[in-house]
Formats: structure tokens, C-alpha cells, sequence
């Protein structure tokens, strides 16, 4: 009776862990060994440059913000390279620590520095509430 109840129960745990796989993730946060990414495509998909959407990748591990890279954008290049430069302020920190931080923006490449801000700190929120 008792390899019954014993071969049951790793049944049951293998299934819910089957089917806890099988749940499609949301595509905004993703798990590549140590490091935790979080791509504000969907979550800042309504926050605007110059000339549209700035999505970001954020990379964490051990809590703490490894880089930021820009993913794929309508902003004029040169400004865009001048507004990325702001990520770096992010690098290093610990997330709750970089989630209140106030980082300058770009001179003369304004709107883009606002919306590359805004996605870091609604990937950061979404990270430390999801994680």
C-alpha cells in the first residue's frame, strides 16, 4: 500500500510539473542560466522616443543589473547612440537601488532619454514584482 501511495504521489508531482512547463510564459521575463532578462517590449510598448517605441533587454543576476541593451527602434541613430550612453548609469546597482535612481537625460536627445528611463524603470518594477 505504501508503494502505492509512494508511486502516486511522484505521478501527481511529475504532472503538475508537466503542466506547470507547459504554461506559456509572457514573453517579458526569461531565465538564461544565472541571468534573468526582462524585455520591456510589451511592457513599454506605449512609451514613445522621438520617433516611437525604445524597447530595452535588462539583464539581472543576484539582484543586481549586469547591462541594458536597446533592442530594435525607429529613433534617429545618432540620437539614439547619444541617449544610450544613460544605460550605463544603470549597470551595477542592485535593482531596488537602480529603480529609484533619477538618471539625467541626453541634451539633444531628450524624448529618447525620457522613454529609454521609463523602460528601465517599468522593467525594473515588473522584475521586482515578478521574480
Amino acid at each position: 500500500m505504501k508503494k502505492i501511495k509512494a508511486l502516486t504521489a511522484t505521478c501527481v508531482v511529475a504532472m503538475a510539473t508537466i503542466f506547470v512547463s507547459a504554461i506559456p510564459t509572457d514573453g517579458i521575463m526569461t531565465k538564461e542560466g544565472k541571468t534573468t532578462i526582462v524585455n520591456t517590449q510589451l511592457l513599454g510598448k506605449k512609451v514613445r522616443g522621438f520617433r516611437g517605441a525604445t524597447p530595452l533587454k535588462i539583464y539581472i543576476e543576484k539582484n543586481k543589473v549586469i547591462k541594458i541593451e536597446a533592442l530594435k527602434n525607429q529613433e534617429t541613430p545618432k540620437y539614439m547612440a547619444m541617449a544610450k550612453k544613460l544605460l550605463a548609469n544603470y549597470e551595477g546597482k542592485t535593482v531596488k537601488k537602480a529603480a529609484k535612481m533619477e538618471v539625467d537625460g541626453i541634451s539633444g536627445a531628450t524624448f529618447t532619454s525620457k522613454s529609454l528611463k521609463k523602460n528601465v524603470q517599468l522593467g525594473l518594477e515588473y522584475y521586482q514584482k515578478n521574480k
